[in-house]
């Protein structure tokens, strides 16, 4: 290969790489749950794409950055409505919504520990803020016939945990049932939906739980991290995700390199669901 080849080469390289790097240019992304786990690594991923982000949680983040926030508990159906309101008047539109926003709150004990308030509570958390933020904000994405929508949901809503996440694994398993369902509807009219399901990644609350558990079993943090990976049948990667590793799937999924996949699931947990 003579040095000219080559050098146009490397430059055609670094082209892609730098146009990959900022192909979310000018496009307008909100974020649920986007200040503390793996949503805040979505957020800081699609800032680094050139995205305009959004994001909300219950309290602000600790350290703002770059990304437009929004004080709303989207658990109700006040609280999506102000957050509704936030995209149209401070966006001016939508291009892309990833709901991260979830997690569970149950104590142990089963089904019987699992009264209606939590019930309740668990999709509130879970379901309803998707679907009350997607009635609101897809018709928009219908008119300009584009956008993408992403739901994470769990490896739990096909794994279930009955000892304490019972109603957080059904409320899951709800909303990647409603996801598919939205995708068959809106892709036709040039909205791709997709899901992502994660495993176990190590967030603050996992660290948390690994504390927790570790100090109930009395050994110490490897000790404790190998019992939860034990609860969930293993994990033949040996280790939990990195947010940083789901957003980077996430990333992939709402840009142009992925137009042609909707409608699917995207499992992410090291191999820990035997069957995907």
């Amino acid at each position: 290969m003579n040095r000219e080849l080559a050098d146009e080469q490397i430059t055609s390289r670094e082209e892609r790489r730098m146009s990959v790097a900022r192909e979310l240019e000018g496009r307008r992304a909100l974020v649920t749950g986007g200040t503390k786990g793996v949503g805040k690594a979505v957020v800081s991923l699609l800032l680094e794409a050139g995205a305009r982000v959004l994001t909300t949680a219950r309290a602000p983040p600790e350290h703002p950055g770059s990304e437009e926030f929004v004080e709303a508990d989207i658990t109700t159906a006040e609280g999506c409505n102000t957050l509704v309101e936030a995209v149209r008047t401070r966006l001016g539109g939508i291009d892309l919504i990833v709901h991260v926003v979830g997690g569970s709150s149950a104590q142990a004990g089963g089904f019987a520990a699992l009264d209606d308030e939590e019930w309740a509570r668990e999709l509130n958390l879970n379901l309803f803020p998707a679907v009350r933020i997607d009635r609101a904000l897809l018709p928009s994405m219908i008119a300009q016939r584009s956008g993408v929508i992403v739901h994470v949901t769990s490896i739990q809503s096909r794994l279930p945990l009955p000892e304490a996440t019972m109603a957080y694994a059904a409320a899951k398993a709800a909303l990647s049932n409603y996801s598919k369902a939205l995708s068959k509807e809106v892709s036709p009219k040039g909205v791709r939906v997709v899901r992502v399901s994660p495993g176990w990644i190590e967030t603050e609350a996992a660290t948390a739980l690994v504390e927790r558990v570790s100090r109930e079993a009395g050994v110490d943090q490897d000790g404790g991290r190998k019992l939860i990976m034990e609860s969930l049948g293993g994990i033949p990667l040996g280790r939990p995700c990195s947010p940083r590793e789901v957003a980077e799937l996430i990333g992939f999924l709402v840009s142009p390199r992925a137009s042609a996949i909707t409608g699917t699931e995207y499992v992410i947990d090291g191999g820990t669901v035997p069957v995907a």
